[in-house]
């Protein structure tokens, strides 16, 4: 197929020659060059800007778009995920108090509704590109002075020097769209596809973190290994199930 070759160029050219932010060759030349319509060179385009490769700016034309972040789910901090990939974090703190815990928050965080937490409101940026908005929430009571000296570079780390660094952890990943606060913050459109990252994080039996944060979709792309679950328990007076019966 005719826009298979034009993909393919397209790809490699990204690949090899341009970079991040270097525009690709207008739909008149790759017509040209290849004795294709523009509906050809289109369809080719949009397959690159599906995978992630090239991106459209209105009323500017196509680019390259800059390589995404694997996000790997993991129990560990923004600013280890992004050390761990050569890249500086770095953070601004948009608000951070003392506040009443809602009942959703006290719920997460296994304390009665009303009870002190620590809310950190937080932009997150990898190599000066903000990445993701996040809200955090602690058990004041477990964390005494913890604002004290203003709110921690790293909250792992602080924790951590409290014998209280999370060692499990659950994580909820949804689909979502930027509200207009979220789009201002990560300097993409409102409704921009996000995203969006919910985290309880526990130290032992006892929840010590929160969260919830909104990562921008075109930045990041998950990445979770899988593998083989163990073979279930037998009771030895019971034969295990027959592999041949499931697919």
């Amino acid at each position: 197929m005719k826009y298979l070759q034009v993909r393919d160029y397209l790809r490699a050219l990204a690949g090899s020659e341009l970079t991040a932010g270097d525009p690709v060759p207008s739909e008149r030349a790759l017509c040209e060059r290849f004795g294709v319509s523009r509906m050809t060179v289109r369809q080719a385009v949009d397959a690159l800007v599906v995978d992630g490769i090239l991106e459209r700016v209105q009323g500017r034309g196509t680019f390259v778009a800059p390589p995404k972040v694997d996000l790997q789910v993991r129990l560990a901090s923004f600013t280890e995920e992004m050390t761990r990939r050569g890249m500086t974090a770095s953070v601004k703190v948009l608000g951070a108090g003392i506040v009443e815990a809602e009942p959703d928050i006290a719920e997460a965080l296994q304390v009665a509704v009303g009870d002190d937490v620590i809310h950190l409101h937080r932009l997150r940026f990898a190599d000066d590109e903000p990445m993701a908005v996040e809200h955090s929430w602690l058990p004041a009571l477990r964390l005494p002075g913890f604002l004290d000296g203003g709110v921690p570079s790293s909250v792992y780390v602080d924790l951590g020097t409290r014998g209280l660094v999370p060692d499990w952890g659950e994580d909820t990943i949804d689909a979502g769209e930027a509200d207009h606060d979220e789009a201002e913050l990560l300097t993409i459109g409102p409704g921009k596809p996000v995203l969006r990252i919910t985290r309880r994080a526990f130290t032992g039996d006892q929840a010590i973190e929160y969260a919830s944060a909104a990562y921008r979709s075109d930045r990041y792309t998950l990445w979770v290994p899988v593998s083989r679950p163990n073979p279930p328990v037998v009771p030895r007076n019971q034969h295990p199930p027959d592999p041949q019966g499931t697919a």
